[in-house]
């Protein structure tokens, strides 16, 4: 069982570093809209700043953001890596 859960947690970091990228985006996204980013903190303010991001786009255009639910997806899916790597690593 090492081996598979080696694999979902292996799985897991690619989904977490894409979602890192995707949050880097919509932030920028932002800060050029004229919303100010605090670089330095983004990580506690991170789901401020993607529900920030969801209400400016469906503004503009009636649907969240092309970022938003790549974001989603991919934080989703290497939490549930994640845990069902660990989980396996515990069996």
């Amino acid at each position: 069982m090492t081996g598979i859960s080696n694999l979902f947690l292996v799985l897991a970091a690619p989904c977490a570093l894409v979602g890192i990228a995707l949050m880097m985006a919509m932030a920028g996204a932002l800060q050029s809209r004229g919303h100010k980013i605090n670089w330095v903190w983004i990580r506690l303010y991170i789901f401020k700043y993607i529900g920030q991001y969801r209400e400016v786009t469906v503004q503009e255009t009636g649907r969240p953001g092309p970022l938003f639910y790549p974001f989603v997806i991919s934080m989703n899916s290497a939490l549930v890596f994640a845990v069902v790597g660990l989980a396996l690593r515990a069996v």
